[in-house]
């Protein structure tokens, strides 16, 4: 794919943050993921990455994706996926399925006693 076949595919912007791993240095890397399609993303941090480098990203949702630098400007870079990912996945909340607001529980026996407002102290 030439770089102007590149420009056509569809990206997700977004904001979140990763955990990004460089080969050759010691070390994972929190980043900001700026924007996310299928085959790559567009990463933002404090590391220094060059062209070429192979890179592994955990986003979440997802999980780690391997991958290589595309092109690299200041502090931000392009990673191209070895394989295609659902930037989908990345939006969803997590534990998707899972609530994560406390429940609260009413009183099973005042309830049954018909007194329905009154909640059980914890």
């Amino acid at each position: 794919m030439n770089d102007s076949e590149n420009r056509q595919v569809t990206r997700d912007s977004l904001f979140l943050m990763a955990d990004l791993r460089v080969d050759g240095l010691d070390g994972e890397y929190r980043i900001k993921v700026r924007n996310l399609s299928a085959g790559g993303m567009m990463g933002e941090g404090p590391v220094h990455v060059v062209r070429g480098a192979v890179v592994d990203v955990n986003i979440r949702n997802v999980g780690w994706v391997e991958g290589s630098v595309a092109w690299v400007q200041d502090n931000r870079f392009g990673v191209a996926f070895r394989e295609d990912i659902d930037p989908k996945l990345a939006r969803a909340p997590v534990g998707v399925g899972e609530d994560p607001a406390p429940r609260f529980v009413r009183n099973h026996a005042a309830h049954l006693a018909g007194s329905p407002e009154k909640l059980r102290k914890i």
